[in-house]
């Protein structure tokens, strides 16, 4: 049952593309993050490949939440409600962890939480540096995401600001990292080259950066195209490819945007607080360069450390309490898994019954006529 010291005790299932975690948090605190990546299985595509997603979250799908459990030392009769992404992210790889999720819930006689893959990315912070300021502004880059978001109330007001219109900034690294032939995933290893290199080595462009162009929109693929043409260049003319200033300048041209825009995002909306969060703000020169410029501008910079930056289930179990800390609806029993859920549903509750003066409405007593059912527990 919920400690009143401590906050709801909440299971998330985080299985919307290629990493299945499970994570644990009681109220702000973090008691328990594990995580089966399949990414082993995809680097020889050279990038995630949904079936093979898929299989490998139903085969880790029981033990990681088993060893969840022991790690943060709890019963799942313990728990106060399950929450689980219900999207965006791949179809086939969500509804893994949303059957999974509906099948605990249901034999626990738990409330069920569906939440957004990228509201969860921004509450995260809050098992790193507490209660997210409101409104929050968060800077969300990842593989699959590069956006801009306002969030007033991470539990039920997440405006867009901005986003990717073409590539996502992961997704370019990933992409440069193949024409120089580093390997899958990116991200990590062309950090790593430029770390050795000069990121004024070469000056490649940066996209919808002009006066006429959307404030906070992002496009990486001139960018990525603009790389992969000079290394061809260099290649042709019989040219060893400089790797290291490469990766440093291609690097340099993406951070160098993403926080340009971001710190105008809260310049002109008058937002004191920046978050960063997704798989790319794992990146050292993104942090370091948003932490400088936010600090010319009098902005607090809030990163999650790496591990949470990427996919994980804590951020899932921090934006369920979060749900059940502010008495936000639980889902209902016949919750999707919805591959484009705007980031506008941070979660997804439960359609209102027809009033008839005898519905509970808006709250997670809808789920008592399944207590009976769970009355024999068989997880105890």
């Amino acid at each position: 049952m919920a400690d009143s010291r401590g906050g709801p005790l909440v299971l998330g299932i985080e299985t919307s593309c290629d990493e299945t975690g499970v994570g644990i948090v009681r109220g702000h605190t973090l008691l328990a993050d594990a995580v089966a990546s399949s990414v082993d299985e995809h680097a020889r595509f050279g990038g995630v490949v949904p079936e093979v997603a898929s299989r490998a979250h139903l085969e880790a799908m029981v033990p990681t939440i088993q060893r969840a459990l022991k790690d943060a030392g709890v019963a799942a009769s313990d728990l106060d409600g399950i929450a689980v992404t219900a999207g965006p992210g791949l179809a086939g790889a969500l509804l893994v962890g949303v059957s999974a999720a509906k099948a605990y819930a249901y034999a626990l006689g738990k409330p069920l939480y569906g939440v957004n893959h990228l509201a969860s990315h921004i509450c995260v912070d809050q098992l790193e540096h507490g209660p997210l300021p409101e409104p929050t502004m968060a800077l969300l880059v990842s593989g699959g995401h590069s956006s801009l978001l306002l969030a007033p109330d991470i539990t039920s007001d997440v405006r867009p600001l901005g986003s990717t219109i073409d590539d996502a900034a992961g997704e370019a690294f990933d992409k440069i990292a193949r024409v120089l032939n580093l390997g899958f995933p990116g991200g990590p290893v062309i950090d790593r080259y430029a770390r050795e290199g000069d990121p004024d080595a070469i000056r490649f462009p940066r996209g919808l950066t002009g006066p006429r162009d959307p404030a906070y929109d992002f496009s990486f693929s001139g960018l990525k195209t603009a790389v992969a043409r000079w290394i061809e260049a260099k290649r042709a003319a019989g040219e060893e490819v400089p790797v290291a200033d490469v990766s440093a300048s291609f690097q340099e041209a993406v951070v160098d945007v993403l926080t340009r825009k971001a710190v105008r995002a809260c310049k002109d909306n008058g937002v004191d607080h920046l978050m960063i969060g997704g798989g790319v703000a794992a990146n050292s020169r993104l942090r370091a360069m948003a932490q400088r410029r936010c600090e010319d501008a009098g902005i607090t910079l809030r990163v999650p450390r790496p591990k949470l930056c990427t996919d994980n289930g804590a951020m899932v179990a921090a934006l369920g309490a979060e749900m059940v800390a502010r008495g936000r609806a639980a889902s209902a029993w016949d919750l999707s898994a919805d591959s484009s859920l705007p980031v506008t549903e941070p979660h997804v509750p439960a359609e209102p019954a027809e009033d008839d003066g005898h519905h509970d409405h808006g709250h997670s007593h809808s789920h008592d006529h399944v207590h009976e059912l769970s009355k024999q527990n068989l997880y105890q």
